[in-house]
């Protein structure tokens, strides 16, 4: 029965990415282990780090691991940033613009960037990744909580995975996309710093699902990085079911072992809300993964900057009451405006957002359409030429 679980599970990550994994020795994926069997290895790997300079070395190890299996190891980014931007329009609070970033030549970034209707001073930047659904850009829990970010006093963008929306000349489904994947996280960060108002002292990542990966993922590998909260997709036993999160031997190698709780908490000590359900492969977080995480911030006497918001009733999503979690997250860490989102009644309420319509947020119209888009074996091969796995990371 157990093992008919994970092949469901499994399966079900699959439908949504369009891709089943084909098993390989050094690739964990899905439900690779039982609950059971999962908690005993973080009993394991706890041992491992009795005190904060054992973690650090082996958070040292393991960044180090997941840039060499992504076959990032090296590569310097380029510094220019030709950038897409049009379209903004002025909303209740907060302003939307459609913007393209070419990530590398040829391969580009397509998203929306959303701002306070005011801005004094320095802001703090929010980077949005997003889940398994072709359009989920343009879903309105994305909109809502990149809305209520700027409303709240932050630069808030969303952009798409590679492959899906406007993301052209490329197949989620292909070999490396992983690769790319995280390739795009960290130029989208480039691309929220280059912003002269942002403060590169205050920028967060935030997704569910297979956008929760994303979050956890750049913020194991960007020290940018500083507030990290993954929605519904820290789990011991999963590994995450499409090629762009477990296709490439980032959580095993002949060196060593590893899963998404301790890569989550590669960001220690930074600030981390991990938000989890009771329907899914998270249900497990208050009594299984967050006590690991509460170990790992022990370390630097941090337990208060690690943080679980549990929805036991609810299921796989990033609905209204984790999106209030995350808000109340920000404003205690960032120092964001939470009043601002608040009615009479002193509740959060979302209803002063629009939801936009696909065609207003696209980028890429008659008069703004690169050329040539390059296809997933042209980004690669661009990678490859400048990969260098002897440079310092």
């Amino acid at each position: 029965m157990i093992h008919v679980l994970r092949l469901l599970l499994l399966l079900a990550c699959c439908n949504l990415c369009g891709k089943c994994l084909a098993a390989e020795p050094m690739l964990l994926q899905g439900a690779a282990y039982t609950e059971a069997e999962a908690a005993a290895k973080l009993v394991e790997f706890a041992k491992l780090y009795p005190t904060r300079a054992a973690w650090d070395e082996r958070g040292a190890m393991l960044r180090k691991g997941i840039l060499a299996g992504m076959q990032l190891d090296g590569i310097v980014r380029p510094h220019d940033l030709r950038v897409i931007r049009h379209s903004r329009r002025a909303m209740d609070g907060y302003t939307v613009e459609n913007i393209a970033i070419e990530s590398l030549p040829g391969f580009w970034i397509t998203g929306n960037l959303y701002l306070p209707a005011m801005i004094e001073g320095k802001i703090p930047g929010i980077l949005n990744p997003h889940g398994h659904k072709p359009n989920k850009r343009f879903d309105s829990s994305v909109q809502i909580r990149c809305a209520a970010q700027a409303r709240m006093g932050a630069a808030a963008l969303a952009w798409d995975m590679v492959g899906f929306g406007e993301s052209q000349g490329c197949d989620h489904r292909s070999e490396r996309v992983s690769r790319l994947q995280t390739f795009n996280s960290l130029r989208a960060v480039d691309f929220i710093t280059s912003l002269d108002f942002v403060d590169p002292d205050r920028l967060a990542v935030t997704g569910g699902s297979g956008g929760g990966t994303q979050s956890f993922l750049l913020a194991a590998v960007d020290d940018r990085i500083d507030l990290s909260m993954p929605v519904v997709m820290v789990s011991a036993h999963f590994f995450g079911g499409c090629v762009c999160e477990s296709g490439m031997p980032i959580h095993k190698t002949s060196a060593y072992e590893t899963n998404n709780v301790e890569i989550a908490a590669l960001i220690a000590p930074k600030p981390m809300l991990v938000v989890s359900d009771g329907d899914d492969w998270t249900k497990n977080v208050p009594r299984v993964e967050l006590p690991h995480l509460q170990q790992i911030y022990g370390h630097y006497d941090a337990r208060d900057r690690i943080e679980n918001a549990h929805f036991a009733d609810e299921g796989h999503d990033y609905g209204p009451s984790k999106r209030q979690a995350t808000y109340r997250f920000l404003a205690k860490h960032f120092g964001l405006d939470l009043s601002t989102l608040k009615s009479s009644a002193g509740q959060i309420d979302e209803s002063f957002i629009e939801v936009q319509s696909a065609d207003a947020l696209m980028v890429f119209d008659d008069k703004h359409r690169p050329a040539d888009l390059a296809s997933c074996a042209q980004a690669n091969d661009w990678l490859d030429a400048r990969r260098n796995p002897y440079r310092n990371p």
